[in-house]
Formats: structure tokens, C-alpha cells, sequence
């Protein structure tokens, strides 16, 4: 099993939205980065665990864990022409963007940036590399386990 952190702004998703939507599933929709694409796309795999991230927030941290529910698919939005994730270059028949499902696992107290940024023992965390800005990264195995005893789960 692998381990990532996906970012969301909670102002559009939240970990309470995920808790409250149908089947307590959403797809991972809007991403328009190459490298997270392809971690969706080629890397991820059902069942992987998933640090939820809330980002461009007041306090910005780890706010549940998820878990990948289904394998990559076109994201819808790249071809709604009303969406801000729209993609004149995309089509049908060649898409760009891919997503992946993202299942509720359980909201957990908020393990802030500020605090993960305290411990030694994550300082090789791609979050905490200085100018790394992607939406979705690997966690290596012993910075998840070292986070989960943080979150006591």
C-alpha cells in the first residue's frame, strides 16, 4: 500500500464535505499539474491510503485520511466549458487530465503545517521541500507511520 498527500482547499473541499457526500466518495477533480496527473494516472492504486490536506487556508495542515476508491478516469471538468477546469486542448477522444475517487476514511485533529514542519524526523517530506507546490505527493512508508502516530489513529 502507498501513501499520499492530496491537497484541497477547503473552501472547495473539505474533509467535512467528503464526510458528507453520497457514499462519502468524491472524484479528485481539477487537477492541472503533469506530475500529479501522472501520480493519479500511472502510481496510485486502489485502496492506497491518503493524507487529506487542507491548503491556501488560514491554517493549512493534515485534516483526515482517505483512501484512493477507484483507478484513474478522464476528468469530466476538462471538457465543461463553464468549468474553471476546462481544457480547450482536451478532448474525448485524447484527454490531458485524469482523476481518481477519493473515499472518507475519518476526519482526524489537524496536524498543521507548522507543527509537521517541527519534526526532524519528516525533513525529507516533499511537502516540507522548499518550492515544492504540488497538489498530490508520495509519502514514504516510515514519514506516514511517523504521521499516524502523530494523529494517534
Amino acid at each position: 500500500m502507498n501513501y499520499w498527500l492530496m491537497k484541497s482547499e477547503p473552501d472547495e473541499v473539505s474533509i467535512d464535505d467528503l464526510a458528507a457526500c453520497p457514499e462519502q466518495t468524491v472524484g479528485w477533480y481539477g487537477v492541472r499539474n503533469y506530475q500529479a496527473r501522472n501520480f493519479m494516472r500511472d502510481k496510485m492504486q486502489l485502496g492506497d491510503r491518503v493524507f487529506f490536506y487542507h491548503s491556501s487556508c488560514k491554517e493549512p495542515g493534515i485534516a483526515g485520511l482517505a483512501k484512493v476508491d477507484s483507478c484513474a478516469y478522464p476528468d469530466p471538468t476538462q471538457f465543461d466549458t463553464r468549468s474553471e477546469y476546462f481544457d480547450s486542448k482536451s478532448t474525448q477522444e485524447s484527454p490531458r487530465w485524469q482523476q481518481v475517487d477519493v473515499r472518507f476514511i475519518q476526519k482526524t485533529r489537524l496536524l498543521s503545517l507548522n507543527e509537521l514542519r517541527g519534526y526532524p524526523e519528516l525533513a525529507e517530506m516533499l511537502l516540507l521541500k522548499k518550492g515544492s507546490r504540488l497538489s498530490i505527493t508520495p509519502v514514504a512508508a516510515q514519514d506516514a507511520a511517523f504521521i499516524l502516530e502523530k494523529l494517534a489513529c
